[in-house]
C-alpha cells in the first residue's frame, strides 16, 4: 500500500467540521421555525374565542407549553394595584386544595406589578423581593413573568415557573412569551368588546321583556323572577337574589333567588344596618366585592352560599330604592367590573320605574273596582232591596185579607223568605262596600272557602247565610276564633256526624258575632270525647261570649257560638 501524507487528511476533517455546524446550524433553525409555528398557533388559537374566562385560561395554557414550563398562573391587576383574579394551570385539584390562599399581590408578584418589565430568575428565592410561598404550595424554582398590556394599560402578568428538564428560562423564552402577550392583549380587548356588546344587547332585550311583562298584567312576583334571572344571565352570576324589605323595615329578605345555588341563598336575610347588601339599599348605589372574606362588613349571600366575588345592585335610585339584587360567582371567577356594574344598576333602575307604572296601573284598575262595587252595592241599596221590600209589605197586607189558613201560611212563608233574601243582599252590599288590600280575603270570603273546603269531603254542599258586616265591624281576633271554631265544628260534621245535610250561619246583629252550625246526623254522643267541643267553649269565654251545643228535637247536632264585638 502506498503511504498516506497528513496532509491529505486535513481537507476532509475541515469538511466534516463543517457539515457538523451547518448541522447544528439547521437544527437551530428548524426548532426557532417549529417554535415560530407554535407562537404563530398560539395567537390564532388565543384569539379565537370571545369569552373572556376562556381567552385568559387559554393564554395561560398555551404560554406554559410555548416555553415549557410546569406550572403557569394569570394574575389579573384590579384596584390599589392588587391581584383580584389568579388563574393557575399545572395544579392538581388535590394541590389546589391544600394551598392556604391565592396570591394578593405582594412580594415578587407585587414587583411585576409596580415595576411591568419581564423578568427572569433562575431561582425565585434568590430575588431579595421574594416572600416565598403561601402554605400548601409546591415548590417552584425558576421563573418568568411578562406584563399583558391592553392598550398601554397592564391588565395583568403572566406567571411561568418551573421549567422542564431543570433549565432556566433563557431569552428566547422571554421573547415568544412577550410576544404571546401582546396578542393576548388584543385577545383580551376583544373579549371585552364582545362582552360589552353583549351586555347591551342583552340589556336592551332584558328591559323590553320586563316592560312588555309588566303591561301585559304580570303580577309583580313574577316579574321579580325574570328581573333576578335576566340580571344573572346579563352578568354571567352563578346565582342572584332578590332581597326587599320586610316589615318592620330593618331587615332584607331574600324573596326571589335564581341560579344553580339558589337553594343555599333562598332564606338570606341582611341587616339593612350593618351589611353589604344594606349599604347597597341605603346609598342607592352599586357595590362590589372580590373577597367577601376580607370586607370589613358582612356580605350575607356569600355567608349562605360560599361565593368569592360578589355585587349588590339597588333596584331604584338613591331615596326610591325598592330593594336589592345581590348577585355572587364562585371564587376563582373573574370579579365583577363598573362597566357589568353601570349596565345592571341602569337595568334595574329601569325595571323599578316599570314596576311602579305597573302598580299605578294596578291601583288605577283597583280604583275602578271599588266604583263599580260602590254602584252596585247602590243599585241593590236603593233598587233591589226597596222593591223587594215593597213587595212583602204588599203581601203582609194581604195576608190579613186570605180567610184560607192554607193560603195565609203560604203567603206568610213568601214573606219570611223576601224577608231572609233582604238580609243577604245587606250582607252583600256590606261586603261589596269593604274592600280588603294586599289580597288579603275578607272575613266572608274565609267562611266561604272553609264550607266550601268540606264539600268534597261531605258528599254535599252545606247550605250557607251570612249576614250583617262580617268584614268591617268583625275585630282580627273574633274572625280568627270565628275561622277557628267554624274549622273545628265543620271537622265533627265530616269526622262524626254522618250526615246528609248541614248548615253554617254566620250573622253580625247589634254588637254581637254569632256562628250556627246545624247537621242532620247521628248527634251527640253521650260518652263522646268533649276536648275539642271544650276548646271552642274556651274560645268563646276567652272574649267574653258564650257557646253551647245540643240536639234538637228534630235531630242531629245544634253548635252555636256567640262573642261581644266590643
Amino acid at each position: 500500500m502506498g503511504k498516506i501524507e497528513p496532509g491529505a487528511l486535513m481537507p476532509h476533517m475541515r469538511l466534516d467540521e463543517l457539515l457538523s455546524e451547518l448541522h447544528v446550524r439547521l437544527e437551530a433553525v428548524l426548532a426557532t421555525r417549529d417554535r415560530v409555528h407554535a407562537l404563530l398557533s398560539a395567537v390564532v388559537s388565543v384569539g379565537s374565542d370571545l369569552d373572556l374566562e376562556t381567552v385568559l385560561r387559554r393564554i395561560v395554557e398555551t404560554a406554559t407549553t410555548l416555553v415549557d414550563a410546569t406550572y403557569g398562573a394569570l394574575g389579573a391587576i384590579g384596584a390599589e394595584n392588587t391581584l383580584v383574579q389568579f388563574i393557575p394551570v399545572g395544579l392538581s385539584e388535590e394541590e389546589i386544595a391544600r394551598i392556604e390562599h391565592w396570591p394578593h399581590g405582594l412580594g415578587l408578584l407585587g414587583l411585576l406589578i409596580k415595576e411591568p418589565r419581564p423578568l427572569r430568575l433562575a431561582h425565585i428565592s434568590d430575588h431579595p423581593e421574594s416572600y416565598g410561598f403561601p402554605p400548601g404550595h409546591p415548590p417552584m424554582g425558576s421563573f418568568l413573568g411578562v406584563p399583558i398590556r391592553v392598550r398601554e394599560a397592564v391588565f395583568g402578568n403572566l406567571y411561568l415557573t418551573e421549567k422542564r428538564g431543570g433549565g432556566e428560562f433563557d431569552e428566547e423564552d422571554e421573547a415568544i412569551v412577550t410576544a404571546l402577550a401582546t396578542a393576548a392583549g388584543v385577545a383580551i380587548e376583544n373579549a371585552r368588546l364582545y362582552e360589552e356588546s353583549r351586555r347591551r344587547e342583552m340589556w336592551l332585550q332584558a328591559s323590553s321583556d320586563v316592560t312588555t311583562s309588566l303591561l301585559s298584567g304580570a303580577e309583580p312576583q313574577e316579574v321579580l323572577t325574570l328581573i333576578a334571572r335576566q340580571a344573572r344571565e346579563m352578568a354571567r352570576a352563578d346565582v342572584v337574589a332578590v332581597l326587599l324589605p320586610d316589615q318592620t323595615g330593618c331587615v332584607l329578605q331574600s324573596i326571589i333567588a335564581d341560579g344553580p345555588a339558589c337553594d343555599q341563598v333562598a332564606d338570606a336575610e341582611a341587616p339593612i344596618t350593618g351589611s353589604f347588601e344594606g349599604r347597597a339599599f341605603v346609598s342607592g348605589e352599586p357595590l362590589m366585592v372580590t373577597d367577601p372574606a376580607e370586607t370589613e362588613i358582612p356580605v350575607v349571600i356569600a355567608e349562605y352560599g360560599s361565593l368569592g366575588p360578589v355585587a349588590a345592585v339597588p333596584i331604584g335610585t338613591a331615596g326610591a330604592v325598592r330593594g336589592v339584587l345581590s348577585l355572587g360567582k364562585r371564587s376563582g371567577r373573574i370579579p365583577f367590573n363598573q362597566a357589568e356594574l353601570r349596565t345592571l344598576h341602569s337595568f334595574a333602575g329601569q325595571a323599578a320605574i316599570a314596576l311602579k307604572l305597573a302598580e299605578s296601573r294596578m291601583d288605577a284598575e283597583r280604583l275602578g273596582l271599588l266604583e263599580d262595587r260602590d254602584r252596585i252595592a247602590r243599585d241593590l241599596h236603593d233598587v233591589v232591596i226597596q222593591r223587594l221590600f215593597a213587595v212583602a209589605m204588599t203581601l203582609m197586607s194581604t195576608v190579613r185579607l186570605v180567610d184560607r189558613p192554607e193560603t195565609s201560611s203560604r203567603l206568610q212563608n213568601a214573606i219570611d223568605e223576601l224577608d231572609n233574601t233582604i238580609r243577604q243582599i245587606r250582607s252583600t252590599i256590606f261586603a261589596l262596600q269593604t274592600p280588603h288590600q294586599g289580597g288579603e280575603s275578607g272575613l266572608r270570603a274565609q267562611i266561604v272557602g272553609l264550607v266550601e273546603d268540606v264539600r268534597g269531603h261531605l258528599g254535599f254542599m252545606p247550605g250557607l247565610e251570612l249576614e250583617g258586616q262580617l268584614d268591617n265591624r268583625v275585630p282580627p281576633e273574633a274572625a280568627q276564633h270565628l275561622l277557628a271554631v267554624l274549622r273545628e265544628a265543620l271537622s265533627n260534621v265530616v269526622r262524626h256526624a254522618r250526615a246528609s245535610k248541614a248548615e253554617v250561619r254566620a250573622v253580625v246583629e247589634g254588637e254581637w258575632l254569632t256562628l250556627v252550625v246545624r247537621d242532620n246526623g247521628t248527634g251527640l254522643p253521650e260518652d263522646g270525647r268533649r276536648s275539642g267541643l271544650r276548646n271552642l267553649q274556651e274560645r268563646a269565654l276567652q272574649l267574653g261570649g258564650s257557646f253551647e251545643v245540643d240536639s234538637p228535637p228534630e235531630g242531629g247536632t245544634r253548635l252555636i257560638w256567640s262573642v261581644p264585638l266590643g
